[in-house]
């Protein structure tokens, strides 16, 4: 098991590797029911749920190079409950499309 990331960097570096390797390697068993598969929705999901509505609306980009040390914080707690089944990706999810307007049936086409 990795250690518990405490530093800016350290918790970027774990926001990265929970949303390009961990999450989309779980959302490959066949067992989960995960509305999404690739990184970058992995991405777009924690980082709206952090910013309350479409991130790129609060963030510049690159979002993890502007995260601050409480985002990076909350990105990796995020991560780790989804990866854990104590946030429900369906539901984020659902909630990222509808601040981008894509609304509830956009999701279930996902």
């Amino acid at each position: 098991m990795h250690p518990e990331p405490n530093t800016h960097g350290d918790l970027i570096d774990a926001y990265l590797h929970l949303t390009k390797e961990v999450l989309p390697a779980l959302a490959r068993d066949p067992h989960r029911d995960w509305p999404v598969r690739e990184d970058h929705c992995f991405q777009r999901i924690v980082l709206d749920t952090l910013c309350g509505g479409v991130w790129y609306a609060h963030l510049e980009r690159p979002a993890y190079k502007h995260l601050t040390h409480d985002q990076a914080q909350r990105a990796v707690d995020l991560c780790h409950a989804i990866a854990q089944g104590r946030a429900d990706l369906r539901e984020l999810n659902q909630q990222s499309l509808i601040w981008r307007g894509k609304g509830p049936r956009a999701a279930e086409s996902r």
